[in-house]
């Protein structure tokens, strides 16, 4: 637990980082949806593997991650908008 507990720290200290520049730069360069949606999908089966299988407090850290990049899937599509033809 404590090694996966390290890993979604560090992970997830990302993640506002992004949010803010995605917020801020209206800009979608550098951005790849794919890979958002990957990570989105793996910290969900985490959350699932959490709730069926091995429950515990780091279930918190796992929703909390996909909430931050959830956040950032939502700008992607907000900044595509700015995007310049």
């Amino acid at each position: 637990m404590i090694f996966e507990m390290i890993m979604l720290i560090c992970f997830g200290a990302a993640w506002p980082f992004s949010v803010y520049k995605s917020y801020k730069s209206k800009s979608i360069k550098g951005k790849s949806i794919a890979f958002s949606y990957v990570i989105f999908i793996g910290y969900i089966a985490g959350i699932l593997h959490k709730i069926f299988h091995d429950y515990d407090w780091v279930i918190y850290l796992y929703i909390f991650n996909s909430i931050l990049v959830f956040i950032d899937i939502l700008l992607y599509y907000r900044n595509k908008k700015y995007k310049q033809p």
